[in-house]
This record gives structure tokens, C-alpha cells and sequence, in this order.
């Protein structure tokens, strides 16, 4: 049973690295521009927030739950992030550690009371996306946060190598960080687990409500890390940044092969999910399909999946 569940998920993890690259052709081929060094950067620049959120999303879905709050939380550790930032005197490093240490806070709330207080998460993490929101307004009163220090600004704008640019080496090692997490450590195989039959894991003497809130601290986490890196790449703390954030995230989860209702899912599909719409926004902007279309094409994609892990389910 689970060679012959572990084979369907190479080939659907198969399946979308195809879809990737015919997407790419095609876009290639309607624009030359597309398959440019420049451009193709630019899109692995551009998907590393979506990607960093997307992995703390697998990680909640995994558990057959959800987060609606990982826009809110980037826009409410981004905006301390930029406070923190206008000091030339606070290093880099620790300014990093705060904004994951905010991110970290807010998730181990909407934890607590997923798990212990056996709340809906839909209904927990709706109210920490609408009460993060209005703790950046008043932290910033609606206005950006700017003038950082440059040491900070660099982040988000050096390139590695000359080559990779320094928010997707942020999205590498969370990724490498959490794909090892799920596969050698007991918790990963515990949020399965749980995410498979929360039941039977109770049963077999895994701590379900530990697990179930760590998945949500490590959601936080994630959104500390993207706002982090967010704010270097726009230049301030803004007090809408990170809005609609969520939905690409669990767009990119569930087109990368994670189950909405748990236990399925890796966090290759999830980055493939992350690449294959970032790849699909950078072509419609550059074929200069309106911005109205372009959110009908994300929605008819995201349905395409959602139907695919239905028929996966049954």
C-alpha cells in the first residue's frame, strides 16, 4: 500500500514537471522574452515569498487543516521588520531573528487554539488574518516604513554567485530545512500521521495536540523568514503587504499535490506549484494580458487542482 501510494506521487509529481515545462514553451514561444537569463531570475526572484509561505502551508495542510493568516502575519512581522531596520546600529542577523520570532508567536496562537481549544482553523486563522491586519495599521498608522539601513536593503537585491538571487537562497534552505524535517524526523512522520487519521495517530501514542499546534508554529516561522525578506525586497514596511498572500500559498499547495484534507503531499510538488504560477503570471504580464484575466486564469487553475486532489481523494 504505501509503494503503490508513494509511485502515485512520483507520478504526479512527474506529471506537473511537465506541465511546467510546456508552460514554459508555450510562453517561450509567444514571447522570446520569456526564456531570457534576465527574466527567468526575475521569476525565481519574484516566487520566493510565495514559496517560503507555501511551505509552511504543506506543512499545516499535511494535518487536514488550514491557514488563512500567513498574508496578515508577513504584513505584521514585516512591518516590525522595517521598524527594526531603520537603526543602522541593529545588525541583520538579529533583526531576522526577531521577525521569525513574531511570526513564530502568531502561529503558536493560532496553534494553541487549534489544538488545544479544538477551534475550527478556518475560524482561528480568519480571525488572526483579520486582528494581524489591523495590529500593522496601528503599529505604522497606514504609512510605509522606510529609510532602512543598506546593510538590510542588500538582502533583498544581492545576488549569490552573481547568479542566484538571495531570496530564493532564503526559499532553498527552508525548503532543504523542512523536506528533511518530514523525512527524518519523527515529527514529519507524525504530521502524516495525523494528517491520515488523526484518530489511529492518538491511538498509537503520538501527541496530536502537539503536533497539530507545531504545524502552525512552523507556518509562523515561515511567514518571519518571507516577511524578512519581503520587506529587504521592497525597500519599506508597507501596511498591506502580505495581502492575498494566503491564497496563493494554498494555490500553490494543492496544485503541488498536497491533499486538503491531509496525510498526502510533498514539498517538491509545492515548490513545482510555486514555479508553475509564478511562470504563469510573469507570461500573461509580459503578452500584456490585462490584470482582470490574469485572476480568472489563477482561479480556473486553482479549481483544476482542487477537483484533481478530489478525485485523487475518492
Amino acid at each position: 500500500m504505501e509503494n503503490k501510494r508513494n509511485i502515485k506521487q512520483m507520478m504526479n509529481t512527474l506529471m506537473l514537471v511537465l506541465i511546467v515545462i510546456a508552460v514554459a514553451i508555450i510562453f517561450s514561444v509567444l514571447n522570446p522574452s520569456f526564456a531570457t537569463k534576465t527574466n527567468i531570475m526575475n521569476i525565481v526572484r519574484q516566487v520566493s515569498v510565495n514559496g517560503i509561505l507555501a511551505v509552511g502551508m504543506t506543512l499545516v495542510c499535511l494535518t487536514g487543516g488550514i491557514d488563512l493568516s500567513v498574508g496578515s502575519i508577513l504584513g505584521y512581522a514585516g512591518i516590525w521588520t522595517a521598524t527594526w531596520a531603520q537603526s543602522d546600529k541593529m545588525p541583520v542577523p538579529v533583526i531576522f531573528v526577531l521577525a521569525v520570532l513574531v511570526g513564530l508567536l502568531m502561529g503558536l496562537v493560532n496553534g494553541y487554539f487549534v489544538s488545544y481549544w479544538k477551534a475550527p482553523a478556518f475560524a482561528v486563522t480568519l480571525a488572526m488574518l483579520t486582528a494581524g491586519r489591523g495590529l500593522t495599521y496601528i503599529h505604522c498608522g497606514g504609512k510605509p516604513v522606510s529609510q532602512l539601513s543598506a546593510p538590510f536593503l542588500a538582502i533583498g537585491k544581492a545576488n549569490i554567485g552573481g547568479i542566484l538571487p538571495a531570496p530564493t537562497l532564503f526559499l532553498a534552505i527552508v525548503f532543504i530545512f523542512f523536506s528533511l524535517l518530514l523525512s527524518k524526523f519523527k515529527i514529519g512522520r507524525y504530521i502524516y500521521a495525523v494528517g491520515g487519521n488523526e484518530q489511529a495517530a492518538m491511538v498509537s501514542g503520538i501527541n496530536v495536540k502537539f503536533v497539530t499546534m507545531m504545524v502552525y508554529v512552523f507556518s509562523g516561522i515561515c511567514c518571519g523568514i518571507a516577511a524578512f525578506v519581503h520587506t529587504s525586497r521592497v525597500s519599506a514596511g508597507l501596511a498591506p503587504a502580505g495581502d492575498g498572500y494566503e491564497l496563493d500559498a494554498i494555490a500553490a499547495t494543492v496544485i503541488g499535490g498536497t491533499s486538503l484534507a491531509g496525510g498526502s503531499g510533498k514539498l517538491w510538488g509545492t515548490l513545482l506549484g510555486v514555479l508553475l504560477l509564478g511562470m504563469v503570471n510573469t507570461g500573461l504580464d509580459l503578452l500584456n494580458v490585462n490584470s482582470f484575466y490574469q485572476k480568472v486564469a489563477k482561479g480556473l487553475i486553482i479549481l483544476g487542482a482542487v477537483l484533481l486532489d478530489s478525485k485523487r481523494s475518492n
